[in-house]
């Protein structure tokens, strides 16, 4: 794409200045968009909202349940997502209006409505009209209001994860601050509640479950059990392992020989050391024997001769200490003495008894020692086993067993589910209470305000570009010349109070004065009169010399004002052309050829005889002119006081042709105020007669489609236009429309070269009226 193409496709220039132009309606927009916020902030209700927040925290119950570690990545998400929906579920939003008796609470069911909420209502009310419900009893209306309390939890709760934590953040927002308070509150407790309900009922269900799974597997236990036994008494394998009895007795008796063996060889120590203490003596066995501690009853024995032996030594020492200090002869020493005879006495008497059991013992335990190894000999030769008896105990022994493991593993988790039915700690905690919110939350006034304004802004550049793009409007003088082809002869401003004042101080002036000439053309006909130095009449020169460029060859030029659509202004403007060609001196007829509307002559005083009367012959034409003295203008008007439905055959015929070469001879210029060409053809047909014909448009007003489809197809008329000028033009809003660089631009630096004000002649009026 080439530069020229770029330009052409985005005309920034254009852009800026279509800008420009809608910026009052954007800014008309943007106003209407934050007087709609300012509303809607008037008539919507604040709402407060209440936070808390629950952490998801399986660590809790850790010291009484055996569980694994929490569960990371897809599964945390899911999890926490599954909780989420718990807290969004109508069972417990109705738990929680049952728990506060939301649905007696008028200020919640019944909560103040924003526009959009009466809205609503009133649609929901208009549709209730059509329909008929039966009636209600005191249990449905109940019910109902439930049921709408539940719906305004709901609405009103929002439950989301923070983050990628375990963190689930509840909030409720409501119009009272003290209840999206509570209402939050009631919502975190009741969740931890029915997370402990939950695991109470899942517990509940799995012990009910396990307690019947757990009477089956006992009684297939005990089934087992009691196959085997039988099977075991049936075929003689009572021993456990499959052993047969007799290899269970000689394994038994082998065992049992190996133990006696070795009491008989204890007893038998034992006995021959308590027989050399006694035949030692009484006097040897009491000071020197050393006795070994027992157990059983001959160590109770062995303890107690200790025990009088460690007397005895106290006694023989407290003996030797009175002896060495008060004699031998002394009381206490002579107790003492007989005290240790009596202890020696009991102390040989206990080891003699001692000696004797203890040979008693050998004996017993040598005679069990040979009856042992004679049973053991008796069993050693038999020995036999059948092996499809032992596999058979096998396989039941196997079923036995699994049966009781499987059972012993059931009844654990019965235990463990029994003891969690009662634990009182749920798998979440509140980490951040909820507390009555003092501001509100919604809605944001600076949002709300920021967000109409935008709003505003867009729907004005949208309204705006719809106008620009609807704009089929002569505009500026490019748009002229881009659509028609056609010169473009200049801009016509609105004929604003100034220079209709200035036309009627100039005419009240003349008035005034005893020999002033008689006017009679109206003020808003003799602007370019009255204001000769005004951008006005400098159009009109513009257009004066446009004609004679052309038409020069033409002594007399006979030019004609036409216009597409009525009320465009061509006849002000040709009785303001005619008349500034006439100040100027310049011979010039101006003709109202308007048959149908002589908006011209209605504005004159009431001729008698016009211009029908001249075509058809009935009146010399210089008898039907009015004269205004002053500038020597000559003016046909044209008398409307019959309805003439022929009026193209009369001005294009040839009485009309006639006229005009008779009138050629007299002036300079002949002005011709013609019809619109939309409604009638009159001007059509007058166009052959005319040397040339200018084009008034009603600036903003005059659709382009239309004139171009006119030139386009009368080419008699696009052959003798001079050009275009563009009527009641705003030229405030005109610098808007125009190009960067465009003579529309630079308007304001024309203003010293354009006096807006009357002649000379006006401003001598001016001061005889004061």
């Amino acid at each position: 794409m080439s530069a020229t193409d770029a330009d052409n496709f985005i005309d920034l220039d254009m852009l800026v200045a279509a800008a420009r132009r809608q910026m009052r309606l954007v800014g008309l927009f943007a106003a209407l968009g934050v007087l709609v916020g300012a509303l809607y902030l008037a008539f919507t209700p604040s709402l407060y909202t209440a936070s808390t927040r629950i952490l998801l925290d399986d660590s809790l119950t850790k010291f009484a349940e055996d569980k694994q570690a929490p569960p990371a990545g897809p599964q945390a998400d899911a999890m926490v997502l599954s909780q989420v929906e718990i807290l969004k579920s109508s069972r417990l939003a109705r738990s929680v209006v049952m728990d506060q008796k939301l649905q007696d609470n008028d200020a919640f069911l019944n909560p103040p409505r924003s526009p959009s909420g009466w809205l609503k209502a009133a649609v929901k009310s208009l549709a209730g009209l059509f329909s008929s419900s039966p009636a209600s009893s005191d249990r449905s209306a109940e019910n109902a209001r439930i049921g709408k309390a539940v719906a305004l939890l709901q609405s009103g709760l929002n439950a989301e994860r923070v983050g990628r934590s375990l963190v689930i953040e509840l909030s409720f927002e409501n119009q009272d601050p003290k209840l999206a308070g509570a209402i939050t509150r009631a919502y975190a407790d009741a969740y931890l509640a029915d997370h402990l309900d939950a695991n109470f009922d899942a517990t509940q269900r799995a012990t009910v479950w396990l307690q019947g799974r757990l009477d089956d597997l006992r009684e297939s236990s005990q089934e087992a059990a009691l196959a085997v036994e039988q099977f075991r008494a049936r075929t003689g394998l009572t021993a456990a392992r499959g052993e047969l009895m007799s290899e269970q007795q000689l394994s038994d008796l082998n065992s049992q020989l190996i133990l006696a063996q070795a009491d008989t060889a204890n007893a038998s120590a034992r006995y021959n050391q308590f027989k050399a203490i006694v035949d030692s003596g009484p006097d040897n066995a009491v000071r020197n024997a050393t006795i070994p501690a027992e157990k059983g009853t001959s160590g109770n024995n062995t303890n107690a001769i200790n025990e009088m032996k460690s007397r005895y030594l106290s006694i023989s020492k407290r003996e030797q200490d009175i002896s060495s200090r008060f004699g031998e002869d002394h009381p206490q020493a002579v107790a003492l003495r007989r005290e240790e005879a009596d202890l020696t006495r009991q102390i040989f008497a206990e080891l003699q008894r001692l000696t004797e059991s203890y040979r008693n013992e050998y004996q017993v335990a040598r005679s069990r020692e040979e009856s042992l190894r004679t049973n053991v000999q008796d069993l050693s030769g038999r020995n036999s086993m059948t092996g499809k008896d032992q596999v058979e105990l096998r396989n039941l022994e196997q079923k036995s067993q699994a049966l009781a493991a499987l059972y012993q593993a059931f009844l654990a988790r019965y235990e463990e589910a029994a003891q969690q039915r009662s634990f009182p700690i749920a798998q979440a905690r509140i980490i951040s209470q909820a507390d009555n919110p003092t501001t509100a939350s919604s809605p944001r006034k600076t949002m709300v305000l920021g967000l109409s304004l935008v709003l505003g802004l867009f729907a004005g550049a949208a309204a705006g570009t719809v106008q620009e793009f609807r704009e089929r409007f002569f505009r500026t003088g490019d748009d002229v010349r881009d659509s028609l082809g056609v010169n473009f002869l200049g801009y016509l401003p609105q004929i604003g109070n100034r220079l209709i004042e200035a036309g009627g101080a100039a005419a009240n002036g003349e008035k005034a004065r005893p020999h002033s000439s008689e006017t009679v053309t109206p003020r808003m006909l003799r602007v370019a009169i009255n204001a000769p130095s005004s951008s006005f009449a400098e159009t009109l020169r513009n257009v004066k010399l446009a004609g004679d460029v052309v038409l020069h060859h033409s002594p007399c030029k006979v030019i004609g004002f036409v216009s597409v659509l009525p009320r465009e202004g061509k006849t002000t403007v040709a009785a303001n052309f005619a008349g500034l060609l006439a100040a100027n001196g310049a011979r010039t007829l101006l003709i109202d050829a308007d048959l149908r509307n002589p908006g011209l002559s209605r504005s004159l005083p009431q001729p008698e005889k016009g211009l029908v009367e001249a075509i058809v012959g009935d009146v010399r034409w210089q008898n039907a002119c009015l004269t205004d003295r002053k500038t020597q203008l000559a003016i046909l008007p044209t008398v409307g006081r019959r309805r003439l439905s022929h009026t193209s055959e009369l001005i294009s015929g040839p009485g009309m042709a006639d006229l005009l070469e008779e009138m050629r001879a007299c002036f300079d210029y002949i002005v011709v105020d013609l019809p619109p060409l939309g409604p009638v053809v009159d001007a059509k047909a007058f166009a052959p007669l005319a040397d040339g014909l200018v084009m008034v448009a009603e600036w903003g007003a005059t659709p382009r489609l239309l004139v171009r489809s006119i030139l386009q197809t009368e080419r008699q008329i696009a052959a003798r236009t001079l050009g275009i000028v563009l009527n009641k033009t705003d030229m405030k809003k005109l610098a808007r429309y125009g190009q960067f660089g465009g003579a529309e631009q630079y308007l304001d630096r024309y203003v010293s070269y354009y006096v807006e004000e009357v002649s000379p002649a006006a401003r001598t009026g001016r001061k005889e009226k004061a």
